[in-house]
């Protein structure tokens, strides 16, 4: 066991305290997924005697959004918040230091607009106490979580933005300089509209997350064209964006994401990626062309869990290629079936991308859709792509 500061009489570090802190992030997402998961479980054993947990829906919608923030935060901090680019990792020297520099900044202002943006939209729930999360909590509460969150990944993505003081410090100065001009009042407010979105290209060209992406084009653009004036200040309406973004996260039927990707995670770890290896190749390792069924097979269903290809191809790639490779593919020949076969499970139920193509289209009004008929209009193109690969294997 580690040492004691306070036995030891020694004085706690910022360091001691970052760590500490990072403890309390992970087993506060780990008791949040648990109560997802023992919430519906608890419901099933109540329902026998005709009762129930009094906002049980209710709490596990907001589940999901303090498991969607504090995984963003843990993101950040573990360095792993997604990016379209990779331009930055052939970068050297003074130059992969400036992408650092300028990705990230971009990154925390987009994050402290979200921040301040979803204050905003939280503090209008203060004075409402007949909105409840659970009898006796108001539902405000429950939404902290948002600026909280926001604010926790703008202060993460400052100290990434360099391994130096005089970085951070010019991030911040930064941050401070946009929001000022974020509330000046520009005579023609849709003329800074293409350098905004130019600057947004260029940081995500540089590797800044891929929300930023996203959430600074629309900062831009509900500035440009969405904004609002009030006394004589052009303001940059993020209030809204706070609450679209609140509203889709609170989809009923977006609980069901973070579980099955916890599903999705004890597959990939629990070595069950062997044993279905083992279970489908003396199936089909005999015939012809077992060794392409294997991987098709294989790999489709261990996609429709984790819920991306390239988990599949990381998990399955060092167990399959050995299996191609003996049965007289090529290289070629073995990484396209093995790379082509992982897209195939997003297809199939219970994939997330099928669940969030719903949630979408459901809250932007474009299509009524459910769950069933999504899931069922992909079983016919999936499997007649699983049979057309396994052919063509």
């Amino acid at each position: 066991m580690g040492a004691n500061p306070i036995s030891e009489g020694k004085t706690w570090g910022l360091g001691t305290v970052v760590r500490i802190f990072a403890i309390v992030e992970n087993w506060a997402i780990a008791v949040a997924l648990i109560a997802m998961v023992g919430l519906p479980l608890v419901e099933i054993v109540l329902r026998q005697f005709n009762t129930g947990v009094s906002g049980g829906s209710n709490l596990l919608q907001h589940l999901v959004l303090f498991i969607a923030m504090i995984g963003g935060a843990i993101a950040a901090r573990e360095g792993r918040l997604l990016a379209l680019s990779t331009f930055a990792s052939y970068l050297k020297g003074n130059w992969a230091k400036a992408a650092r520099f300028f990705s990230n900044t971009v990154a925390a202002i987009v994050s402290a607009a979200l921040t301040i943006g979803s204050w905003r939209y939280v503090s209008n729930y203060f004075e409402l106490t007949d909105r409840e999360l659970i009898p006796g909590v108001p539902l405000w509460v429950a939404m902290l979580v948002m600026p909280l969150g926001f604010g926790l990944l703008a202060a993460r993505l400052i100290w990434a933005s360099g391994d130096h003081w005089k970085w951070r410090i010019g991030a911040i100065v930064l941050c401070a300089i946009s929001f000022w001009l974020a509330t000046y009042p520009f005579l023609e407010v849709e003329g800074v509209v293409w350098p905004l979105l130019a600057l947004v290209l260029l940081a995500t060209v540089a590797g800044t997350p891929l929300f930023v992406a996203l959430g600074g084009t629309a900062l831009v653009l509900t500035w440009g064209w969405g904004g609002y004036w009030e006394d004589e200040r052009a303001t940059l309406s993020i209030e809204s964006l706070s609450l679209n973004l609140y509203t889709l996260i609170n989809s009923p039927m977006l609980v069901t994401l973070p579980l099955f990707t916890l599903a999705g995670y004890f597959l990939a770890q629990g070595d069950s990626s062997k044993r279905l290896i083992r279970l489908v190749e003396a199936v089909f390792g005999g015939i012809r062309g077992g060794g392409a069924i294997v991987t098709v097979l294989v790999c489709a269903f261990f996609t429709t869990f984790t819920g991306a290809s390239g988990v599949t191809i990381l998990a399955l790639g060092g167990l399959l290629m050995p299996i191609l490779k003996s049965a007289g593919y090529s290289d070629r020949s073995s990484i396209g079936l093995l790379t082509g076969s992982s897209s195939l499970g997003v297809l199939f139920p219970p994939c997330l991308p099928l669940i969030l193509y719903v949630v979408v289209a459901t809250n932007t009004k474009l299509v009524s859709l459910s769950l069933e008929q999504i899931f069922l209009g992909g079983a016919m193109p999936g499997f007649l792509l699983l049979a057309l690969t396994i052919a063509w294997g």
